[in-house]
């Protein structure tokens, strides 16, 4: 039997394979985060499709820590019978599920939020959401750590099997985590132990209301690929180390971000105009400009955060590693597991074309995923689109 198909344990809970699906954004909550029919039914049929293991999409876990509309709330109890709704819907059909709790940090707008983004600096206006942050003050990053924790609380009431953090894809965690964005003073900048500290007590707070047995997997950037230095795999390294030192269940090893090179994050084709449809017409010109800049410089080649997870494992044990970006052909995911690089296969886009593409492998019909990496599913999210694979083209807009 392919070592794809074998059972492995996260904490305490059983994964029967090997596949995981990377959080993923959705676009399909309400518009103020609700549940949906179509939100639940997705994670259903990958499930069905025997996925092992499920990370959900971007779940905010703090009103101004919404990334943006209709995406997926976890910050007050009035979602939980939603999202409890969600984790039956996967467990019903033989699946397991983290929830991923993120809060946005300047990586939003005021037209989602209500107000001025905030971030650990007030420094930078970035050429995606042009937009220099306010810095938060002690008094909020407390707040933020208590929605996390109560976030977690709420998890754990809709039946949710762990927790998973997000601290990459330059988001607020993430944020304070780079010497790029991060030029704070105070306890929680100035050294890696102080950018460190935001993560480091949101894990310790989701410790105490998690049981035991639950699973807690966080995700690291291995490289921000921002302009100036922010975190890099030296500084990767030390992260890993410290969370394995926290005793949380999973790394996942990623890289990238969205301020400045969204593709830096999904290699493969750039749909500069899928994206640029669903800007305001100001700021189509630009946009047009910068993302041809991007094109043919992000070819998916190879699963890019490999090197990376060869160098972390070196340093978290036997930790479980989630190796996310790029993964294919099964060939090469079985070399990755084989050579322990990772412990686990994690897709996102090829699970958007291919729900039941887990079954398909473990059926002998496929060795390869059927995605052409056209990201045209990403430039869907862009324009409000619900996410599916659009390799075909995006449906044209209805007045």
């Amino acid at each position: 039997m392919s070592i794809l198909f074998t059972p492995r344990k996260i904490g305490a809970l059983v994964i029967k394979n090997r596949f995981v699906h990377s959080g993923t954004g959705e676009c399909m909550a309400a518009e103020a985060g609700g549940m949906t029919d179509m939100l639940v039914k997705r994670y259903q049929t990958l499930a069905k499709g025997e996925v092992g293991l499920i990370v959900t999409g971007y779940m905010s876990v703090h009103p101004l820590g919404r990334a943006m509309r209709h995406q997926t709330g976890i910050h007050s109890d009035e979602f939980i019978p939603g999202l409890e709704k969600l984790a039956r819907g996967v467990h019903e059909n033989g699946g397991r599920v983290l929830f991923q709790l993120v809060h946005a940090g300047r990586q939003t707008t005021s037209q989602v939020i209500g107000q001025k983004p905030a971030g650990p600096s007030a420094m930078r206006r970035d050429p995606t959401y042009l937009i220099k942050p306010r810095a938060l003050t002690g008094k909020e990053i407390r707040e933020i750590i208590q929605s996390y924790k109560d976030s977690a609380k709420r998890a754990v009431a809709a039946g949710a099997d762990g927790i998973h953090i997000s601290a990459a894809g330059g988001y607020l965690i993430n944020q304070f985590l780079s010497p790029y964005h991060n030029n704070r003073k105070d306890e929680w900048g100035g050294s890696s132990q102080n950018r460190f500290r935001l993560l480091k007590e949101i894990v310790l707070a989701i410790k105490e209301v998690q049981p035991s047995e639950a699973p807690l997997v966080v995700k690291i950037s291995t490289d921000d690929h921002t302009p100036g230095p922010g975190v890099t795999l030296n500084q990767a390294l030390e992260h890993a180390a410290w969370l394995a030192g926290l005793g949380v269940n999973g790394i996942e090893v990623a890289s990238g971000n969205l301020l400045y090179n969204h593709m830096t994050m999904w290699h493969g084709e750039v749909p500069t105009r899928e994206i640029v449809r669903g800007l305001p017409g100001w700021q189509k010109p630009l946009a047009w400009l910068k993302m041809k800049t991007m094109e043919g410089k992000h070819d998916l080649k190879n699963p890019w955060n490999l090197p990376a997870a060869r160098e972390i494992r070196k340093v978290v044990g036997d930790t479980p590693l989630f190796l996310v970006g790029g993964l294919r052909e099964v060939r090469q995911m079985e070399e990755i597991l084989n050579e322990g690089s990772a412990d686990f296969i994690q897709m996102c886009r090829p699970f958007i074309r291919e729900p039941f593409l887990v079954k398909k492998i473990q059926e002998g019909k496929t060795m390869k995923a059927a995605c052409i990496n056209c990201n045209r599913c990403l430039g869907a999210i862009v324009n409000g689109m619900p996410i599916a694979c659009y390799h075909k083209g995006l449906p044209k807009k209805t007045e």
